[in-house]
């Protein structure tokens, strides 16, 4: 028999994997997409601000299904691939000038919130698919994308945070929450995943002021958007890479490193670059918050 145990923030039984099994095997014509909105209107699984929660049931359908607990049905088709909405030739001829210069004259600083649907977005996925050393992919889940400008309209930099680990040792040490509480509170944490500055751009302690500007209003931003708080930032800097100088600038707090597993790794086979992890508090009591 099952035990019940946390999937995507979820409480999941026996009884609910069976509810799965009878929804699938009920509807044998319906694809991967049908089947977890339905999954998410049964279970009324919305977040703060009343949205469905469709895309963690079909990330809660796969786990289930890679774990063997349910068959999904195949996948009918690759996911289609978006058009660029500009010339990727011309893009890509662009030499963009170097930029060196006083962090002052560029201010004030222009911090653009971006959405997959809006003005600019395509251009800041551009940038980190091209110039991030780990690429980019997209976003999973609840995600924030921030595309900084100069007074003068000119591309800086950018910063995506989305979904916080499932599990880190040294942030769970630090926060002191047990297996529980973490499934609860992981909504309350983001992960810088992504930061880059545009590799022509040379300006002394921007990176660490914008850390500074994007702490300072990145829970309002949340809030807004998913209808909940954060409480806390956290990422994770390739040790054989960088040193986290910025981080540590803008006061984020380092608690440890990684142990060099994935998250793919199940049997301790695959081995991955140790990353520093820091943290960002944005409340004095983060510790009760998180912990409650």
């Amino acid at each position: 028999m099952l035990e019940t145990q946390t999937i995507q923030g979820r409480p999941i039984s026996e009884q609910h994997v069976a509810e799965i099994r009878r929804l699938i095997e009920a509807h044998p014509q319906w694809n991967r997409r049908r089947i977890s909105e339905v999954l998410a209107q049964q279970w009324d699984w919305r977040n703060a601000v009343g949205q469905l929660k469709d895309m963690a049931a079909r990330t809660l359908l796969l786990k289930l299904h890679q774990r063997q607990l349910i068959r999904l049905p195949e996948r009918r088709r690759q996911p289609p691939r978006r058009a660029p909405l500009f010339n990727p030739e011309l893009f890509d001829a662009l030499v963009p000038e170097t930029i060196e210069a006083d962090l002052a004259s560029l201010q004030p600083l222009q911090i653009r919130l971006l959405g997959p649907k809006e003005s600019g977005y395509q251009i800041l996925r551009r940038y980190l698919v091209r110039h991030h050393y780990l690429s980019y992919g997209g976003p999973v889940g609840e995600n924030l994308n921030y595309l900084i400008r100069s007074c003068a309209g000119v591309d800086l930099a950018c910063l995506v945070f989305g979904a916080a680990a499932w599990k880190c040792a040294p942030r769970d040490q630090w926060i002191g929450w047990s297996a529980e509480q973490r499934a609860a509170g992981l909504q309350f944490i983001a992960n810088n995943s992504r930061f880059l500055i545009l590799p022509w751009v040379r300006v002394r302690c921007l990176a660490s002021h914008l850390l500074s500007q994007i702490t300072c209003r990145i829970d309002w931003d949340w809030q807004k958007r998913y209808g909940h708080r954060l409480y806390l930032l956290e990422t994770f800097v390739q040790a054989d890479r960088f040193r986290g100088t910025s981080y540590q600038a803008a006061n984020w707090i380092h608690v440890g490193q990684t142990t060099g597993r994935t998250r793919q790794d199940r049997f301790h086979r695959l081995q991955a670059p140790l990353k520093d992890i820091y943290l960002y508090p944005l409340s004095g009591d983060v510790r009760q918050q998180l912990a409650r």
